[in-house]
């Protein structure tokens, strides 16, 4: 019921990141421009998919009428960052950051991280919108992750282990219930500090919410390291079932940090049996 629940608050924070508002909204600010943008916009974007010539015609339009409008920057972007035109996506979500950088900047941060490896660009991101917002953050534009979270893993990639778990300790205890691989990544992090036990202790807590092929691995890893080669084949095996029934961590568009595959599990299975 709890993965459910993550799943649906996942969902709105995703949905939420997207919004272009409410046109009167700016109509009552005497923004006439942004207004005309916005309900040509409203009127017109249904009718065409993403990719279709007529959208992005319309978008184009909506920023001839007004060309300080971040939202049609950000939505002609993201067709460019899914076709893989990195640098006419960078040049489209700059603006769209430059014109609402409380918005975007989390939306900017979270590609950065995702599909350039950008982590001191990323970080930046993040930091940058700190200063700017009296509020909560906030999500990864696909809400896999707070963004605290990901600075963390950016601290991570740069090395910066201690860091990296100093943040995502504070983050998972604030955010306990909306963990999609928090913890996993929180005892993997000590595990890199041959601190198995509080690995485990996470790795634990990770169960409770969002168990994973993955997280069993590790677990299974842990008691490897520990010596205790009864418990690592058990939790090996348990990963492979998991594996199996495609409980594990997954994105559509990219590797996640920590990440396992059956080749894996299977090695480490494979390595034990060889032992025994």
């Amino acid at each position: 019921m709890k993965e459910i629940f993550l799943c649906i608050v996942l969902t709105f924070i995703f949905s939420k990141s997207y919004s272009q508002g409410n046109c009167q909204w700016f109509l009552s600010k005497k923004d006439t421009l942004k207004y005309r943008a916005c309900i040509l916009i409203t009127k017109n974007q249904h009718r065409y998919y993403q990719f279709d010539t007529r959208y992005h015609k319309l978008m184009n339009k909506a920023t001839e009428i007004c060309p300080y409008y971040a939202y049609p920057y950000r939505e002609l972007a993201a067709s460019y960052v899914k076709s893989g035109n990195f640098l006419k996506w960078k040049e489209l979500i700059d603006k769209a950051v430059k014109y609402e950088p409380e918005t975007y900047l989390s939306v900017r941060a979270s590609l950065r991280y995702k599909f350039f490896a950008d982590y001191k660009g990323t970080i930046k991101d993040i930091d940058s919108l700190k200063r700017i917002t009296s509020q909560d953050i906030g999500y990864t534009s696909n809400g896999t992750y707070h963004l605290n979270i990901v600075k963390g893993l950016c601290l991570k990639a740069l090395g910066k282990t201690d860091e990296a778990i100093q943040i995502i300790e504070k983050q998972s205890k604030i955010d306990k219930d909306f963990s999609m691989f928090n913890y996993l990544h929180l005892g993997v992090l000590y595990m890199q500090k041959k601190q198995h036990n509080k690995a485990l202790l996470s790795f634990e807590e990770q169960v409770k919410i969002n168990n994973v092929a993955d997280n069993q691995y590790y677990i299974g890893l842990c008691y490897k390291n520990l010596n205790n080669t009864k418990k690592a084949v058990h939790h090996f095996r348990e990963a492979l079932k998991l594996y199996q029934s495609g409980l594990k961590m997954f994105d559509g568009y990219n590797e996640l940090f920590d990440q396992i595959y059956l080749m894996d599990i299977n090695r480490e299975i494979e390595l034990i049996e060889e032992i025994k």
